[in-house]
């Protein structure tokens, strides 16, 4: 995957204030958010901070761990190998390894998010959680840890299925900005298909206080493991109206990089 560049950030950050301002603007006076908000300049500065220093550490850590499983598999660690998969799985055609890959990456990315809402991992966790007013900026707001560890979790046993990754390249721009609008101030839920695609509704429940929707909502693309595993919530006459969490996170970027690592 190509370094982005700081003109890209920057050029994509301004498509998509305005392009989600304009979105804010079609919603009712009282539901739409101060365009300066409450931690928008933390999240601006993870804007910067996530695709260039906690893309990087993950991109390293990534490499560490699959290249065992590489030179196992080709006795060579090389990427282009890595990235078209190898044996029976990899002759599939590549939308049907895509599929694959997503429900399985999916799968593991839902018991990894559960896994960070207990224990020593929450306060990493704790950092996305705590935005008091939640918007597509939001998304960004991500520990380095958090972001290291959810991926090395998947990366490694999506090696080790011989699915190529390089089925999801065409997608990935896509998962990408699905993963944003989640964050967004609408209350989208898709309708009928609530129950089959994540929905800004979905993950805004998750991003309530601990003790309403906060321990729900898990996964990031498809709500079956949440139905399947007792963890969904999406009542029809409720909308989430008050975000963040109850443990006490620092509001700037540098604090809350420390924040887990303090008593």
């Amino acid at each position: 995957m190509r370094q982005p560049t700081l003109i890209g950030i920057v050029v994509s950050f301004v498509v998509l204030t305005i392009a989600f301002r304009l979105l804010d603007l079609t919603r009712a006076p009282d539901k739409r958010l101060r365009w300066l908000r409450p931690g928008y300049v933390t999240d601006a500065a993870y804007w910067v901070f996530t695709p260039l220093v906690t893309r990087t550490a993950t991109a390293v850590a990534v490499g560490i761990a699959v290249a065992p499983i590489a030179w196992f598999i080709w006795g060579r660690v090389d990427r282009d190998l890595i990235m078209h998969g190898f044996g029976p799985m990899a002759r599939l055609p590549l939308w049907l390894q895509a599929v694959m890959l997503l429900v399985i990456g999916d799968f593991i990315g839902y018991w990894t998010h559960r896994a960070f809402h207990r224990g020593r991992l929450w306060r990493f966790h704790a950092v996305h959680h705590s935005s008091m007013q939640l918007d597509w900026l939001s998304s960004v707001r991500l520990h380095p840890v958090n972001d290291v560890v959810m991926r090395v979790a998947s990366s490694a046993p999506l090696l080790l299925t011989g699915l190529a990754p390089i089925a999801l390249a065409s997608i990935a721009p896509l998962l990408t900005l699905l993963a944003i609008a989640l964050h967004a101030n609408v209350d989208w839920s898709w309708g009928p298909l609530r129950r089959v695609i994540a929905s800004p509704r979905f993950h805004r429940w998750h991003h309530t206080g601990e003790a309403e929707g906060g321990n729900k909502n898990f996964a990031g693309l498809l709500p079956l493991w949440d139905i399947l595993f007792g963890t969904y919530y999406m009542p029809d006459d409720l909308m989430p109206a008050h975000f963040g969490t109850e443990t006490p996170v620092p509001a700037g970027l540098l604090g809350q990089l420390a924040f887990p690592f303090r008593r």
